[in-house]
């Protein structure tokens, strides 16, 4: 069974910055890929970028060039690093993962809230 433990989620003012990480635990401990989706209120949950085993990033153009992903070597833990946070980012963000297996795992969520 694997696990994924998000944290870093909070309260920030329009402008701000967090990071989030997502350290993974558990059977499975080899991804093909790790990354952050969000899901705001009433909204239906969105990919916000991803990392793949190979270092290739991807991120949904609304954060671009705002957040960035980042990983350690062992590819256990990623983290999101969120710049010029703006109300619309308010959400709670997801880590999940795809094993080498093909299972598809989820975190329990992060609340980020940004005040304006």
């Amino acid at each position: 069974q694997v696990q994924l433990a998000e944290s870093g989620g909070g309260l920030v003012q329009t402008g701000g910055s967090l990071r989030l990480s997502c350290t993974a635990s558990g059977r499975i401990l080899s991804f093909n890929l790790m990354g952050w989706y969000r899901q705001a209120p009433g909204e239906q949950r969105e990919l916000v970028a991803s990392i793949a085993a190979n270092g290739a990033v991807n991120y949904a153009d609304s954060v671009t060039g705002r957040f960035r992903i980042s990983r350690t070597n062992t590819y256990r833990t990623v983290y999101l690093q969120m710049d010029n946070l703006k109300p619309d980012d308010t959400a709670v963000y997801y880590c999940h993962a795809i094993a080498v297996t093909g299972s598809f795992h989820w975190g329990r969520g992060t609340q980020v809230t940004v005040s304006s």
